[in-house]
């Protein structure tokens, strides 16, 4: 009776996880996407090229699909979102194509707030400590990686670099997800590099003064390094990465924090190369690459594959609030 009765919770057990999946979604464009930011349950959006940006307010049940105009040549690679109607935008490329736009009325119009200047500056990502307190990052310029802030939501100006660890040779960040940089808490931000090194830098002022620690992740070629950093908390958090030249290798592209980033150490049992990871709660995980999706729910001790679809970017609010996207349109919702 014993052996049948922990037979049938198995049985269970694996229909539940059998019926977890990514549900995908009807948007009205072809539009390839790896900003993505998750408000909540109900409130999502995500932004991409042609200039496009997309909102849901309802859980996903509609989609309101935005150009933002004069942009249509851009690829908004990033997006932080704060509810249905405020939400800033980051296009990446050479010189002015690299912008910040910003709306307050949920995409109805746009204001162009930051342009850059600079011709050897190429912005890969912004993070939001709140509505109106911001950070914004391009590759390294002259040895540094470039910052600009904002402290009122509207003007943004450049923050000394030279208080930041030097850039390596050949060392940049992955416009691949927005999760190249992060904030944290109050004050603390993270930003991760690849190419010839894949570091962690860390910030507990909002950038001002920065620390940077190595890493075990894979490094030393144009397309390796930590795509993606999360924090759980101030001590545990997680990078991924690999080579995107090399999507199905498995070696050295995840590592684990519990001392807030000081120390970084390997991993194991993610699918491929991971281009977005996010904290569902205390012990879920998930991360997603070219090659599919890998959940943890036991603090990334252990992986299992959980779908095969091509996504960029991940971000989750809780575990009824799982959300990625990926090329052509794709977005996509966790359900079980």
């Amino acid at each position: 009776m014993r052996t049948s009765l922990i037979v049938l919770l198995l049985l269970l057990l694996t229909c539940v996880g059998a019926h977890a999946q990514w549900r995908k979604q009807t948007v009205n464009t072809t539009a390839s996407f790896r900003g993505l930011s998750v408000v909540n349950e109900k409130v999502v959006w995500a932004s991409g090229t042609g200039g496009t940006v997309i909102r849901t307010i309802d859980g996903g049940a509609t989609w309101k699909v935005i150009v933002v105009p004069e942009a249509e040549k851009l690829d908004f690679r990033d997006i932080e979102a704060f509810d249905a109607n405020t939400a800033y935008i980051l296009s990446i490329g050479n010189g002015e194509s690299s912008r910040i736009y910003k709306t307050v009325d949920g995409g109805e119009t746009w204001k162009q707030q930051f342009t850059n200047k600079n011709e050897k500056a190429f912005f890969d990502a912004i993070a939001c400590w709140d509505a109106k307190n911001c950070i914004a990052m391009s590759d390294p310029v002259d040895g540094h990686y470039l910052l600009i802030s904002t402290t009122d939501g509207e003007t943004w100006k450049p923050i000394v670099s030279n208080q930041m660890p030097a850039a390596k040779d050949g060392e940049a960040a992955f416009a691949a997800s927005g999760t190249c940089l992060i904030t944290h808490g109050k004050t603390g931000a993270f930003l991760v590099s690849g190419g010839d090194d894949a570091r962690v830098f860390r910030s507990n002022d909002r950038g001002l003064t920065w620390s940077v620690a190595n890493t075990p992740i894979v490094k030393g070629t144009p397309g390796s390094g930590i795509f993606s950093i999360g924090m759980h908390d101030t001590k545990r958090g997680v990078i991924v990465g690999g080579n995107y030249e090399k999507p199905a290798d498995t070696v050295n592209n995840i590592a684990f924090t519990s001392d807030g980033g000081k120390t970084w150490t390997a991993g194991k049992g993610l699918s491929g190369y991971r281009s977005g990871v996010a904290y569902v709660d205390d012990k879920t995980m998930i991360a997603v690459g070219t090659n599919g999706t890998d959940i943890s729910a036991d603090r990334g001790a252990t992986w299992k594959k959980a779908g095969s679809e091509d996504l960029n970017a991940v971000q989750a609010k809780g575990r009824k609030a799982v959300w990625a996207v990926g090329q052509k349109g794709l977005v996509v919702r966790w359900t079980n």
